[in-house]
């Protein structure tokens, strides 16, 4: 039984921002029953709707919501590191996204929440139940650490990938080859982790053999971008290790 005090079925949801994630939401929120206008694009006028969610970039925050002011009666935005000041409720799901996603993506999703009050809150609630997520809440102050996290779980995941694939350019393995050699490492080495955290951690480094990670480094060392990046995750899984020690 729903706790809510109305039934987003009874309202009318303008998304604003036809980019992948405002894509994404709008067909979750109409497969999920939802009524749904937009996504709008900028300089599009946004139609006049219960609930606004501004799904553009951070530093569009500002201009879409006073372009929605008066139109809606609650406005949030999906970013997950801008605090919610020019808005009354933050919501941002935890996951990457190319815009070609099936609407249940959102399936058991973890969602940060954030709101001024209860309204807010409960539209952003309402908004993640109907997408099948989680939610979670996450206060302004702990924002920016909370989007690091998901930085590097996500963006500098694909930063070290590419690296490694460069680096077995330089074993003559060529790029298609060495993500299709790599992914079912990579993929397991995600599991081991989510299961065991840093003890999931294996290699030379956590062997204590320098010597294969100082044979390593001359094989690499002049492949563009990667020398400097295996240099500064050398010293931080040394001081991981040391710490587990």
């Amino acid at each position: 039984m729903s706790t809510h005090s109305f039934a987003l079925a009874d309202l009318r949801v303008a998304v604003v921002g036809n980019g992948r994630l405002g894509g994404v939401i709008t067909r979750a929120l109409r497969a999920a029953g939802v009524d749904v206008l937009g996504p709008t694009g900028r300089g599009e006028s946004v139609p006049r709707a219960d609930i606004a969610l501004l799904c553009v970039t951070d530093a569009e925050i500002p201009r879409a919501a006073a372009a929605v002011a008066g139109r809606a009666r609650i406005v949030g935005h999906t970013s997950g590191a801008t605090p919610i000041d020019d808005v009354d409720f933050g919501l941002h799901p935890v996951q990457t996204f190319t815009g070609d996603e099936h609407p249940d993506v959102f399936s058991g999703l973890a969602c940060a929440v954030a709101a001024h009050d209860p309204a807010g809150r409960e539209a952003a609630s309402m908004l993640v139940d109907a997408l099948g997520g989680r939610s979670f809440e996450i206060a302004d102050e702990h924002r920016a650490a909370y989007h690091a996290a998901c930085c590097i779980a996500s963006n500098f995941l694909v930063t070290l990938e590419e690296a490694a694939a460069r680096a077995a350019g330089a074993a003559g393995i060529d790029e298609v080859s060495a993500r299709d050699m790599l992914a079912p490492l990579i993929r397991r080495t995600v599991d081991n982790w989510t299961e065991h955290g840093a003890a999931a951690l294996t290699g030379p480094i956590a062997r204590g053999d320098d010597g294969t990670v100082v044979r390593q480094r001359a094989a690499i060392a002049d492949v563009p971008g990667v020398p400097e990046l295996f240099d500064a995750m050398c010293a931080s899984t040394h001081r991981m290790t040391e710490e587990a020690a």
